[in-house]
């Protein structure tokens, strides 16, 4: 299972690095890719949105919503 989301604030490679961190804190065995040009995030792997944006969100960025 894959799904891609939209996220606001993603400035460089350390904001990507924050964001995956988060994600894999509530979904340790999903795979995160980070597009940071694109604001966009893919999760493969078992998460779903809710998990997503409270993690994205905790992270302090914002969740737009599936991309």
């Amino acid at each position: 299972m894959s799904a891609s989301y939209r996220i606001d604030g993603m400035t460089c490679q350390g904001c990507a690095r924050s964001v995956t961190k988060a994600i894999q804190a509530v979904a340790p065995s999903a795979e995160v890719a980070v597009d940071v040009e694109a604001g966009v995030v893919t999760v493969t792997g078992p998460a779903d949105g809710a998990q997503v944006r409270g993690a994205v969100e905790d992270a302090g960025f914002d969740f737009v919503g599936p991309a």
